[in-house]
């Protein structure tokens, strides 16, 4: 009753006159006209624009950053010029994987997870200090009495369609599910490998599964692909060598007028671009950003997209890479919590510090289960290096400093027990095409490039229907 009465108040709040776009007055030069506008270009948005433009169909796209790719982060050492990944790693080995970069002539690899002669230290980032006596459980008994839970439900491989009557153990606090099947064994292996999940133990199971379903448990056992060139952004490169002026970067949506798409007329998007403002007349409109109602500002929500929208909450997570912290170069430093549950550290806070392929750099993961501002997160992962130096550890005075930082927040995004229990993604699917609109992204499904991008497929499918 809160809940609802909660989101009747916010939705008044949030009633407003929706846009209109008037196209009288854009000269020529300024009026874009495509078959389909995209927006993000992330890894869905720019998997969409390939797809598309190989079938024929125009497209543009509109991308807040000044490169394509999302999450996906690259850092190029200056020194060696190796190529590091510190934000998608890794890719699963399916066919839409192999297609779509043998499409741009991508060479991909099975994925080394750790250095021959790396070890691992445990060691409490609060304190500093390793945690004495701690040993990592052997998860390979839970991981397969997890796996069979998983295989109940082989519907959540392919999205959220969820049966009507949802199986009462997916709306268990993973940590009650974890007690209810004495899955004890796995969970530090858990949040370690699926990290961004915010309270693991308090998040649902259902998201729990989504995010470390059986694709990603079979690449456990597998193995995972990577790129020949460990250069996982170089298919955005040339993705956006394809696509050229059909991409527009550093560029943000103004307004979104849908009013006359139900009549046959066109969505029109007004953008501002470094060169000016566009207007884009498109026949149909592909979002592709968290469905969060400060990244849909100027849009002319209607109150059911509002409505649900508004229900999505979210974890933080930031990747970065270090130089200084004179962590030994084959040594993974792991945050463990000595005096908790599990032996799992206390979020906010880095996940652990893992070598790279170049001396001397190292990558770091930090999550939180709210949004922090970006020095924040850094201080904290700075102060956190400094308290390991201070414990002498490895015997080092060092002066840490970030080479590279990126805010992947919002990350995942939820909705409380009772919206599930309300049929909160049957409503949301139900958005699929209203509107001449079409969503994709990890909201609709999960992070996993690999994985979204099967589903994209399919509301590609849906997309062209007319086109």
């Amino acid at each position: 009753m809160l809940f609802t009465l909660f989101l009747a108040t916010s939705l008044a709040v949030l009633a407003t006159t929706l846009p209109t776009i008037n196209t009288d007055g854009y000269a020529p030069s300024s009026i874009v006209t495509r078959d389909v506008c995209i927006i993000g270009g992330g890894s869905t948005g720019t998997y969409s624009a390939i797809s598309l433009h190989d079938k024929g169909i125009s497209v543009v796209v509109i991308e807040a950053q000044d490169r394509l790719g999302g999450h996906t982060n690259t850092y190029t050492d200056p020194n060696t010029n190796e190529t590091i990944d510190y934000g998608v790693v890794l890719f699963h080995n399916i066919s839409v994987v192999n297609n779509y970069f043998a499409r741009f002539n991508i060479p991909l690899t099975k994925a080394v997870l750790s250095s021959p002669g790396e070890t691992s230290t445990y060691v409490d980032f609060q304190t500093g200090k390793i945690v004495a006596g701690y040993t990592p459980n052997d998860p390979t008994a839970a991981l397969a009495a997890y796996a069979a839970q998983l295989a109940q439900y082989p519907y959540l491989e392919t999205g959220f369609v969820l049966p009507d009557s949802v199986p009462a153990d997916l709306l268990l606090p993973f940590g009650d599910f974890v007690t209810k099947y004495a899955l004890q064994d796995m969970v530090g292996f858990l949040f370690q490998f699926a990290q961004g999940l915010g309270d693991l133990l308090s998040q649902l199971t259902l998201y729990v599964f989504k995010n470390f379903g059986l694709s990603v448990l079979q690449g456990v056992q597998n193995g995972f692909l990577t790129t020949l060139d460990q250069d996982n952004s170089e298919i955005y490169v040339k993705a956006l060598a394809v696509l050229g002026q059909d991409v527009l970067l550093t560029s943000h949506v103004l307004a979104v007028d849908r009013s006359a798409s139900s009549s046959g007329g066109c969505v029109k998007v007004l953008v501002q671009t470094p060169q000016g403002v566009k207007l884009i007349l498109a026949k149909k409109l592909i979002l592709t950003i968290p469905p969060k109602l400060h990244n849909l500002e100027g849009f002319d929500l209607s109150t059911e997209e509002t409505s649900l929208f508004l229900q999505f909450q979210n974890s933080a997570y930031y990747t970065g890479l270090l130089r200084g912290t004179k962590i030994p170069d084959l040594t993974t430093v792991n945050n463990i919590g000595a005096a908790t549950q599990y032996n799992l550290p206390i979020l906010p806070a880095a996940y652990s510090i893992t070598p790279t392929r170049v001396p001397g750099l190292h990558d770091v993961k930090f999550g939180s289960a709210n949004a922090l501002p970006d020095e924040q997160v850094k201080a904290d992962i700075i102060a956190s290096v400094n308290r390991i130096n201070a414990a002498r550890i490895f015997n080092s005075t060092a002066e840490p400093e970030f080479a590279v930082f990126a805010s992947h927040t919002p990350f995942e995004l939820t909705v409380p027990k009772e919206a599930i229990e309300g049929g909160f993604y049957k409503s949301l699917y139900m958005l699929q095409g209203t509107r001449e609109t079409w969503y994709t992204g990890a909201a609709w499904h999960t992070h996993d490039s690999s994985l979204l991008w099967v589903f994209t497929e399919g509301v590609l499918q849906g997309v062209l229907e007319g086109l």
